[in-house]
């Protein structure tokens, strides 16, 4: 039978790095620290190159926990088809025939997302741009080749992680998705999250947060925690577009990762 404390070790040093508060055992070393590992004030900001900055290194940030969104899940007497979807592949057919709001349009494609069904790491982005218009899928313009770099760093290939957005057609010149469009489209992203069931979400941009929290919080105010959407975590970042339009967000997205890929290694 396996040693009860050496169980509850493993359990609470879980706790830790998905932001629970701290315990410490008697009669042995607090769960998470191991020897020569680095203390969680010293692992603060880290950028690539930095000692103990290695994803999967064992050593997590002391990320404090933040917000928990628990949406109502589908109606089961309700016609809707997207509750009921059995696959992504299905939700995808139910997006390439969406009506629900005005996007429909102006769309050239639908881009439902892509990736691999059983996904560890799920990233959602705001919605897609004019590349993603013409081909049907997500990040693949210039801020897409950034966000694979930024999943290469982490050890992650594009085709292992789960990829889309929160609304499915473009929004006219980019602007950002309006309400009524956002929630005509969150039912097609909160069940491909039902079904990937990640091990982490990756919100890049405000919108991808404010949407997956149900929060009017900007974004600075979520970063440096570990929220939860129906208790998977979710860390919030910058979108890979506003690092090409400000480099100097490169570091604190690099945290951000870093957490992310953290977790996703515990």
């Amino acid at each position: 039978m396996s040693d009860g404390r050496a169980l509850a070790r493993e359990f609470l040093e879980q706790q830790r790095l998905l932001g629970g508060n701290p315990v410490i055992l008697p009669d042995g070393p607090t769960p998470g620290l191991r020897p020569g590992s680095v203390g969680a004030h010293d692992t603060a900001g880290l950028t690539p190159g930095t000692p103990g900055s290695r994803p999967g290194s064992g050593s997590a940030p002391d990320i404090p926990p933040g917000l928990s969104y628990d949406p109502p899940g589908g109606d089961l007497f309700s016609n809707d088809p997207v509750p009921q979807a059995p696959s992504l592949a299905a939700i995808a057919q139910l997006v390439a025939t969406c009506t629900k709001c005005r996007l429909c349009e102006g769309r050239r494609h639908t881009v439902p997302g892509e990736g691999a069904d059983a996904a560890r790491l799920v990233v959602v982005g705001e919605g897609p741009g004019r590349v993603e218009d013409e081909t049907g899928r997500p990040f693949v313009g210039p801020a897409g080749e950034l966000l694979t770099k930024i999943l290469a760093a982490i050890e992650l290939p594009r085709e292992r992680v789960f990829i889309c957005n929160v609304v499915k057609c473009r929004p006219p010149e980019n602007r950002v998705p309006q309400y009524d469009e956002i929630a005509a489209c969150l039912p097609y992203l909160l069940r491909q999250i039902e079904l990937v069931k990640p091990a982490v979400i990756l919100a890049m941009g405000g919108t991808a947060a404010q949407t997956l929290l149900n929060t009017k919080q900007s974004l600075g105010a979520l970063r440096n925690q570990i929220h939860r959407l129906r208790g998977i975590p979710v860390i919030v970042t910058y979108h890979p577009a506003a690092l090409l339009r400000n480099p100097n967000w490169k570091r604190p997205t690099w945290h951000d990762v870093s957490i992310a890929s953290r977790l996703l290694n515990a």
